[in-house]
């Protein structure tokens, strides 16, 4: 059982064990993102699809728990730090996060790799640069918002294992991204709403609907969409109820206890309903505390890594691009595990350079512009609009002189 620190036998709080950067969640990130390109190697490299597939009867992949796992977390923290903004530093913040690192891998993609793979096929530059359809521009402009379009320019990478298949694609792992700014949305409208300070019940509420949709959609494949034209795509309810499973224990953090016997029973469930079937049904809340637990359980010698600097993000959005690319320089050839870790250890390098690079600079400006938030913003309209008003009585009148108390 996780106790105090004092060494009393009391239970800890998910709010106590996750307290500050008392926690493991950033070595989790960074062992989630690392799944990731190791479940992608198999497809990339021509080794098929991940072996956990077969498994778990067609339901996820290593790398699709992988991406679950980043969705709980995300939607834990991303309460929290939403619990402590208003709508519009929220929105900032989250924007700040999530573009800048993101138009860059478009751009390392579409003007450095792309151009790199054009020339050594001993066409002339000047041809990839094309202001068309599947041109680099295309590419970042219609991936610009997060939602992909656009998988790749030309006809760059099809001669790899997995563009015989898949066609040109510089980057598969992107498409996660417009789902997670869609669960953004859904905690932005509760600011927006006063649910957080007003009806924090609606949460789990809300919740409750999105779990719903995805028993529907197990019972009857595609029958959310029947109902609401939105959800159509099942992504919109699976990848959303994990997150949402997330922000309800950010909501409760202060009264879900830490408890290995609860951490237990949610690994034998996860273990189980990916064996058996139902694991979007009983496995993700499940998978939601499991997760929160061991970031909570895991050494203290361990918490370092990832506290300050996040390099997840960074090797989630690099990692497929560097598999493509090394794929085509025939590395995939050293086998699976040599290849693949190379790839993680390249990708590493990228994550830093992104990181301190962009999104740590990015992130310097959190508390700038409409990160100051709605209250400061609207007191400089009204002093705005008393200065204003202001010169116009003193315009209005014959001589004598007025001041604006500012």
């Amino acid at each position: 059982m996780t106790t105090a620190p004092s060494g009393s036998t009391a239970t800890l709080t998910l709010s106590e064990g996750l307290a500050g950067s008392r926690n493991s969640l950033g070595v989790i990130r960074l062992v989630l993102a690392s799944a990731v390109i190791f479940s992608h190697a198999f497809y990339i490299g021509g080794w098929g699809h991940d072996p956990l597939l077969s498994l778990t009867q067609g339901q996820e992949s290593i790398g699709g728990i992988a991406v679950l796992g980043f969705f709980a977390i995300s939607g834990y923290l991303i309460t929290k730090s939403g619990m402590g903004a208003d709508p519009l530093q929220f929105a900032w913040r989250r924007a700040l996060r999530i573009f800048p690192a993101f138009w860059a891998v478009l751009g390392v993609a579409a003007f450095g790799v792309g151009p790199i793979v054009w020339a050594s096929m001993g066409r002339p530059l000047m041809s990839y640069f094309n202001l068309g359809a599947g041109g680099p521009f295309a590419y970042v402009y219609r991936n610009i918002d997060l939602t992909i379009r656009q998988y790749g320019v030309h006809d760059v990478f099809v001669e790899t294992p997995y563009g015989e298949t898949a066609g040109a694609v510089f980057n598969g792992s992107l498409w996660t991204l417009t789902y997670e700014w869609g669960a953004y949305g859904i905690i932005f409208a509760f600011l927006v709403f006063g649910i957080f300070a007003r009806a924090r019940v609606l949460v789990p509420i809300v919740t409750g609907f999105y779990f719903v949709l995805e028993v529907a959609n197990k019972v009857v494949p595609a029958s959310a969409g029947q109902v609401v034209p939105y959800f159509t795509d099942p992504y919109r309810v699976s990848l959303p109820l994990i997150f949402l499973f997330g922000a309800c224990l950010a909501i409760y953090s202060h009264r879900v206890a830490l408890d290995w016997r609860l951490a237990a029973l949610a690994a034998t469930l996860v273990v189980a309903s990916l064996h058996f079937g139902g694991f979007s049904v009983v496995g993700y809340p499940a998978l939601a505390y499991f997760v929160m637990w061991l970031a909570a359980a895991l050494p203290a010698k361990v918490q370092w890594i990832g506290a300050k600097n996040d390099y997840s993000y960074g090797m989630y959005v690099y990692g497929f691009l560097i598999q493509q690319f090394t794929a085509y320089l025939g590395w995939y050839q050293w086998g699976y595990w040599a290849w693949t870790i190379s790839c993680v250890v390249i990708t590493a390098g990228f994550a830093w350079l992104s990181w301190h690079g962009i999104e740590k600079r990015a992130l310097s400006l959190k508390d700038r512009g409409p990160g100051r938030g709605i209250r400061f913003w609207s007191s400089r309209a009204r002093e705005v609009r008393q200065r204003v008003n202001g010169v116009g009585n003193s315009a209005g009148d014959s001589g004598v002189p007025r001041t604006t108390i500012e």
